[in-house]
């Protein structure tokens, strides 16, 4: 392409060139019919100007990307340097889709939800996660304002008065149990980011952190009070209490804290467990053992007041830790005990399972479990009756403790109870952890 320059001394050239051939024909024949040539030879270069004019108008009137026409004379240079131009353009606008395309993918794989708003509050765009925070759909609902589709009364307060920098936490109507944070910031000139987190699970760890540190104080509170009271009780009247009240107190004592110590091994296992800790040393466990250990700790425990019985036809080995394996089973064959009334029926059942695998199964003709209790039976410190299950020595994190355990040996705990019809607690393991020798 020309510069400018030369675009105006070509064009010098032809009005020299059209004066030049004017003189020489008026010299050479008539003044007249030279002016007449001349004129003729402009209103073709002026015709030929119009086309070209024409061609441009009609591109410049086409879709965005239509080719440049080509031309000729002084329009050649003209279109090229258009031609270019609309390169220049083609490239910046597919550089500018490029990076608002990088920009939608970042803004999908945030953790966290984002909504692009007009200074009117128009929904412009948003990621997936704002559409399940909000329950909105970028198909449906781009376009509209957002206080006409999420109509918390708070909400919309916070975002017709907004004070940047500071956030909103509210609980949607339409999400049952969710927690949304909410932040307002200023994007580009006039437009807003809304940003939005879930802090469901944070609000629920919070509760849960809560309730286990007035849990854990509640459990030790109750046999340090009783062990401080027995120790002042003897400090006072050492010399007039009799001895076998004395060895009474001393054994109610020792009974407390015993059950403090139980606790806090609880705790330090499950710790542990919840922690990520390595998982210990495997090996393959004798069920056949591992049974009878358990059926003598828990014949112990009855003292005779329950009818226990033993069913093994599984396979021969379970691999896992045998100390791990030891605390599941034995939690389940103690609750069983702890729980069913004096001359119930505990069965407890090593059995192969349909699909594979095997399963540790404790049944008793208990009180049994209603429904709604089901679900948190393995929450830390969970009790369906707090006081019967302090009566009975239980920690409150038996199992918690079983159902990390199972975890961590791919296998899971299945609970079925009935109203007066006792429970069965069960341990299913997949597989590849058993083994018939």
């Amino acid at each position: 392409m020309q510069p400018p320059r030369s675009i105006l001394l070509r064009a010098l050239l032809v009005a020299s060139f059209i004066g030049l051939v004017v003189v020489l024909l008026g010299t050479l024949f008539s003044f007249t019919l030279g002016l007449g040539i001349g004129l003729l030879m402009l209103f073709g270069i002026w015709f030929a100007h119009l086309r070209q004019l024409s061609r441009l108008v009609t591109w410049a009137r086409q879709p965005l990307g239509t080719p440049v026409p080509d031309g000729y004379g002084l329009w050649e240079d003209v279109f090229a340097a258009l031609y270019q131009r609309s390169r220049e353009q083609r490239e910046q606008r597919q550089a500018l889709q490029e990076t608002l395309e990088r920009f939608r993918k970042v803004a999908q794989t945030l953790p966290d939800g984002v909504v692009i708003l007009t200074e009117d509050l128009i929904i412009e765009w948003l990621n997936t996660n704002a559409e399940a925070h909000m329950g909105l759909s970028a198909q449906r609902d781009m376009g509209y304002p957002i206080t006409n589709l999420f109509r918390d009364a708070a909400f919309v307060d916070y975002l017709q008065a907004p004070q940047f920098g500071t956030s909103l936490e509210l609980r949607p109507l339409r999400s049952s149990g969710r927690v949304l944070n909410l932040q307002l910031v200023p994007f580009g000139e006039v437009q807003m980011l809304l940003l939005t987190r879930d802090v469901s699970q944070l609000e629920k760890l919070e509760t849960m952190r809560r309730d286990f540190v007035a849990n854990v104080s509640h459990e030790l509170k109750t046999p340090l009070t009783v062990v401080s009271g027995f120790i002042e009780t003897l400090a006072d009247g050492i010399d007039d209490i009799p001895k076998d009240d004395v060895r009474h107190y001393l054994d109610l004592a020792a009974e407390q804290a015993q059950r403090m110590q139980q606790l806090i091994e609880d705790l330090l296992i499950l710790s542990s467990i919840e922690t990520g800790s390595p998982p210990p040393h495997e090996e393959e466990v004798m069920v056949a053992a591992l049974l009878a250990d358990v059926r003598g700790e828990i014949t112990s425990l009855s003292a005779g007041r329950h009818q226990i019985t033993v069913d093994s036809s599984g396979p021969a080995l379970l691999r896992g830790s045998a100390k791990e394996l030891r605390s599941v089973f034995g939690n389940l064959a103690g609750n069983a005990v702890r729980y069913t009334p004096e001359g119930g029926k505990i069965h407890l059942v090593w059995a192969p399972l349909p699909e594979g695998g095997a399963a540790f199964s404790v049944r008793d003709s208990g009180l049994g479990i209603a429904p709604e209790h089901l679900p948190r039976l393995t929450e830390r410190f969970y009790r369906v009756d707090r006081g019967r299950s302090r009566d009975t020595g239980g920690t409150g994190l038996g199992l918690a403790i079983v159902k990390h355990v199972l975890e961590r040996h791919q296998a899971e705990l299945v609970i079925e109870s009935e109203l007066g019809h006792g429970s069965e607690f069960c341990a299913r393991f997949p597989a590849h952890r058993v083994s018939a020798s």
